[in-house]
């Protein structure tokens, strides 16, 4: 019986992945949270982080927001941001990094915007190591 569950991560002008995998790893609100087969349904939001799927190798992704279902060994991940780290190159990385920090300087933000992009640029660190 095998041990793997269908992933979609879809964007709004394309399917970015669609495939069976046996483990995921989500960025979400209430923290870093693992799905594998069988696993109860669940409807979450995405914060910025990095998507580990396994399947014969692991699968990096970066995201900066989005939502996520699981129910019925289907895992279905909506977002706009979904890029694998082979595809991000240093330049692009300290441009979002730049850009995220300007933003966090701004007093007017939301202590939820602070929230993400503090996460996004610990990712984007991360990333760049």
């Amino acid at each position: 019986m095998s041990e793997k569950f269908t992933i979609e991560i879809i964007s709004p002008d394309r399917l970015i992945l669609k495939k069976d995998v046996s483990e995921v790893v989500l960025p979400s609100f209430e923290g870093e949270m693992g799905i594998l087969k069988d696993h109860i349904p669940l409807i979450t939001f995405l914060r910025p982080g990095l998507i580990k799927i396994v399947e014969e190798t692991e699968k990096i992704l970066f995201v900066e927001e989005g939502t996520v279902e699981f129910a019925n060994n289907n895992l279905l991940i909506l977002t706009s941001t979904a890029k694998e780290l082979s595809d991000l190159n240093q330049n692009y990385v300290n441009k979002l990094i730049s850009e995220s920090e300007v933003k966090m300087k701004n007093i007017e933000i939301t202590d939820k915007e602070k929230y993400l992009l503090s996460y996004k640029i610990e990712t984007l660190k991360s990333i760049n190591q």
